[in-house]
């Protein structure tokens, strides 16, 4: 076990009384010992059809029989184009160009260098400041980290990429505390972008990264209007505007894209975990044709993006891309979490006034639940709510003492309810 250097987990206090799961099915996951886990998180907010399915693993398993690998520089394979193709036909309307990636750390640093590169083939290589947000988290490549906002994330690593700055984050507990849906308090923020303009200067500005809904940070609702007014700045003084749906992609909102469900098209949206309900590591970036036809510059036979991945649209990705989209077009799953919205809303406001409960978010099939941090100990209770749910028999994802709810989209009533009444009674039995 000790070989083994886990991700963002304390390696030395998880050694110690492992968490280990050895199957998984549907909506659940089985434990090493051989207790059903419900899966209150789709794993990594990325197992949004359920767990198990075998059409995605016959798929696999064909392809790679048949080419288990083609490279995407200057050749190709007829699944990446079908792929791309079907993914463009569910994206907001005019994001019908797509660059595939394996993750989405790699889907957040193309974007920013395709933002770079199109400013600079439209004649304003002076546009070369990204704007990221506080409490953002964009993936762990250095472009990521830089315009990310999450501080833990960024004080561990001296180096970030220069021309980076960041406008305000929207968390607001004094006013929007327990707001169902988009909280009412803080369009204004958006206005920070006017503020950095007015700093830098609008020509030196490339692009605005944010998530639509803050996700790692504790689930972040934004308030009603904010992100109609940061399209409307980003338009005002020539600045792309980029959507980080890794997250919220492919359904959790009950609509396919964080942009459909708010009504806001960006320029570039990152994406990844559900494009292949998890199965097999792939992103994409869709670009719009404003910014996809600005790079399609000179000689035909100039190479127009200098960037890309030995494993950009790699067979097997693929295949386990189209059996995805199969199953979520087959059931319905990119609009069926909004049927199950307000429930879900009604559930997790029921555990208001539990012991520490200092505040309950949701929009679409995320929410979180926040607890109120232990004196100079943050993170401790909602660790040990953690464990306890763990124990219980609830799988959740935790961010320091909030706990982020994003239920597979296959999810039923009755899931709801298991979630929320072990969530209740660990809260109760930690206070």
């Amino acid at each position: 076990m000790q070989a083994f250097w886990m991700p963002f987990t304390a390696n030395r206090q998880f050694k110690e009384t492992p968490r280990l799961f050895a199957s998984a099915e549907g909506m659940y996951y089985t434990s090493v010992d051989g207790r059903k886990v419900l899966d209150g998180s789709a794993g990594l907010w990325c197992v949004n059809a359920g767990h198990g399915r075998k059409s995605i693993a016959a798929a696999v398993e064909r392809q790679l029989m048949n080419l288990d690998f083609a490279p995407s520089f200057q050749m190709g394979h007829p699944m990446a184009f079908d792929f791309a193709r079907r993914l463009a036909e569910i994206a907001p309307k005019g994001m019908d160009r797509v660059f595939f990636t394996n993750s989405g750390s790699e889907s957040v640093d193309t974007a920013l260098k395709i933002a770079l590169a199109y400013h600079r083939a439209t004649g304003q290589p002076t546009r070369t400041r990204l704007l990221g947000r506080e409490r953002g988290y964009h993936g762990v490549g250095f472009g990521g980290m830089s315009v990310g906002g999450m501080v833990n994330n960024r004080r561990a690593f001296a180096t970030h990429l220069p021309g980076v700055d960041h406008i305000r984050h929207t968390y607001d507990l004094e006013r929007n505390a327990f707001a169902k849906d988009l909280p009412p308090h803080g369009a204004e923020l958006a206005d920070d972008v006017e503020r950095l303009v007015a700093l830098h200067g609008a020509e030196t500005i490339a692009a605005v990264i944010v998530e639509p809904v803050p996700g790692s940070t504790g689930v972040l609702p934004p308030p009603q209007g904010y992100l109609q007014r940061l399209r409307q700045l980003c338009d005002k003084h020539g600045i792309l505007l980029i959507f980080d749906e890794v997250i919220t992609g492919f359904g959790r909102l009950g609509t396919p894209f964080a942009a459909n469900f708010f009504g806001v098209t960006p320029d570039l949206m990152t994406t990844a975990k559900g494009i292949t309900n998890g199965t097999i590591p792939c992103g994409a970036v869709f670009a719009s044709r404003k910014v996809h036809d600005g790079l399609m510059t000179g000689p035909d036979s100039q190479i127009e993006l200098f960037h890309g991945y030995t494993y950009s649209a790699h067979p097997v990705a693929c295949a386990a891309g189209l059996a995805t989209l199969d199953i979520y077009k087959d059931e319905g799953l990119l609009t069926r979490g909004a049927k199950f919205t307000e429930y879900f809303s009604d559930a997790l406001h029921a555990l208001k006034g539990l012991p520490n409960v200092i505040d309950i978010r949701n929009v679409g099939l995320m929410g979180a639940v926040e607890l109120a941090p232990r004196k100079d100990a943050p993170g401790a209770r909602g660790y040990e709510v953690m464990v306890e749910c763990f124990n219980r028999g609830l799988y959740m994802r935790t961010s320091g003492d909030a706990f982020a709810m994003s239920p597979p989209l296959i999810v039923e009533r009755n899931h709801i309810d298991e979630m929320v009444s072990i969530l209740s009674d660990a809260i109760k039995r930690v206070a």
